[in-house]
């Protein structure tokens, strides 16, 4: 079964028939989980918008492990997970995409794994990868199709790795010096620990990464919140598209019947 988690930008999905709001309660909160189905394809599948409705909850203080808790819950096995990110890499211009294969997490004071040793005892799952790898190819065949059928000269970074920072303030440009220095090609700030609690509960998760400006200090323009909102509405209708290519390209069940008893 898939999911799709929208960050900035992607509060919404367009073209999507939303059949029902979903009310889960886990063990960590509350979370809301938005039931959709690809009109085109009649496939169902569930969207998360990370931030919340209207997009009120800044990165440091989402709830990851309800979010991810929520979506297993409803018999997720794997997630596509789009973020709005920064420009480290010279190839990653504004308007770009990435499918990242690498990420280093700076980000602190989160909770950051299920096994904390409260309602699940310690244990230590492998992250070398952290990301899936059939994952990460669906959402490149998809982006592959979709700019072959729009005749899309949108550049793609098919690898490079997400430096997750803490935020919600944007980073200084020593800051940048160093992510590039450690080997990072972009910068978000909600990339982690997403990625290792899906790994935790053992789902298929992968990044599909907008390159909505350069980060700090590699351009001589000043970074803009009006700047960076023309190239998300420009960029997510692209963006979109791959959505609706990796959702028509899914096998998941139906879910009407494993939702009904879960909604309150």
């Amino acid at each position: 079964m898939l999911a799709i988690i929208g960050g900035t930008g992607l509060s919404g999905l367009q073209d999507f028939e939303l059949l029902e709001t979903i009310g889960l309660k886990t063990p960590y909160a509350r979370a809301k989980v938005r039931l959709s189905r690809l009109q085109s394809a009649g496939k169902e599948f569930l969207f998360l918008p990370r931030h919340g409705a209207g997009h009120k909850i800044p990165p440091h203080q989402i709830n990851y492990r309800a979010n991810i808790s929520a979506l297993a819950e409803l018999g997720v096995t794997e997630i596509a997970a789009v973020n709005a990110v920064g420009a480290i890499h010279d190839d990653l211009f504004p308007g770009s995409v990435a499918v990242p294969d690498q990420i280093i997490d700076y980000s602190y004071s989160r909770d950051v794994s299920f096994f904390d040793g409260k309602l699940k005892p310690v244990h230590h799952i492998d992250f070398a990868d952290p990301y899936s790898e059939t994952m990460r190819l669906r959402i490149l065949s998809a982006i592959e199709a979709v700019g072959t059928r729009k005749k899309s000269s949108c550049r793609i970074m098919s690898s490079g790795t997400y430096a997750c920072t803490q935020g919600p303030r944007l980073e200084t440009a020593a800051e940048i010096r160093r992510l590039a220095q450690d080997g990072c090609d972009m910068v978000g700030m909600t990339g982690m620990p997403e990625a290792a609690l899906a790994r935790e509960l053992e789902i298929d998760y992968a990044s599909l990464a907008l390159s909505v400006n350069w980060a700090a200090g590699l351009s001589e323009e000043p970074i803009l919140l009006d700047d960076i909102h023309a190239v998300l509405e420009k960029g997510m209708d692209f963006i979109s598209s791959v959505l609706a290519e990796v959702v028509a390209q899914s096998q998941g069940p139906e879910l009407k019947a494993k939702v009904k008893g879960a909604q309150i």
